[in-house]
């Protein structure tokens, strides 16, 4: 299923998206049972908003080798981890803000990982069934900043810096998340482009690197990491993350 979000007068709502058109989804997907309810209507004319609401978001630093070469960093021995303000978060179509204190914003194209089942201590080889499924972020960075600091908070923390969605997508085998390819564009320019199966820690391993560390919660989000070409957004741009078969996020850029 393609399972999301969307905005209504009663608040977020919980849906299923078929081809094109939107059904109830009572519960939410993490509920015993969760089934389809009424059409609501199109997608098309729906407010999408992202597809979760975490209680926290894992990241995870230099996980393509590229990347960290063009930071003229070494890749770390084991997951480099940091999170992520659940405040970041917004949908597609929403406006990445570009904070007053940085002069240097970047995208950074991201594979979500949405968790559906709490777990603490997972094994390696059943961490998938404690995926919900997955969609495309985008781990907005103030690079000046984070250089600056020596940490991250501050550079990845802003509100706006994690645009989320479409979709979850929930219907991909651990094999078939293991190849896909992930590109970004910035008004119709590639910018970045690879496949995931180039990170150096594969999703199930970080699901368990990370549960050894803390719980992971039902709706909480690990991002994988982003390959290189990462570059410098600007107002009126226009940043899209597509990862095919999951989904394509557009976000405009506002100052």
């Amino acid at each position: 299923m393609n399972i999301g979000r969307i905005a209504i007068a009663a608040g977020p709502e919980w849906v299923v998206e078929e081809a094109g058109m939107l059904r109830r989804l009572p519960g939410g997907p993490f509920a015993a049972d969760p089934a389809p309810g009424e059409v609501l209507g199109p997608a098309a004319g729906a407010r999408i908003l992202a597809p979760c609401a975490p209680s926290k978001i894992v990241c995870v630093g230099r996980n393509y080798v590229e990347h960290a070469a063009e930071h003229g960093a070494d890749v770390p021995e084991r997951p480099l981890l940091f999170l992520k303000a659940p405040s970041a978060l917004i949908g597609p179509g929403d406006a990445v803000v570009l904070p007053a204190d940085s002069q240097q914003v970047e995208h950074e194209a991201e594979l979500a990982l949405v968790i559906g089942r709490r777990g603490r201590h997972i094994a390696e080889e059943s961490a998938w069934e404690h995926v919900l499924g997955v969609t495309c972020a985008n781990d907005v960075t103030a690079r000046d900043l984070q250089r600056a600091d020596g940490q991250w908070t501050r550079g990845k923390g802003f509100d706006t810096f994690c645009p989320l969605g479409p979709w979850i997508v929930t219907n991909l085998a651990e094999s078939d998340v293991a190849d896909l390819e992930i590109s970004c564009r910035v008004n119709g320019e590639l910018r970045q482009h690879a496949r995931s199966s180039q990170m150096v820690f594969q999703p199930a391993f970080l699901v368990a690197s990370i549960s050894r560390i803390m719980t992971l919660e039902a709706g909480d989000l690990i991002l994988t990491g982003t390959p290189s070409g990462v570059s410098r957004l600007h107002p009126g741009d226009v940043v899209e993350v597509e990862i095919a078969g999951v989904g394509r996020l557009s976000n405009p850029v506002a100052g």
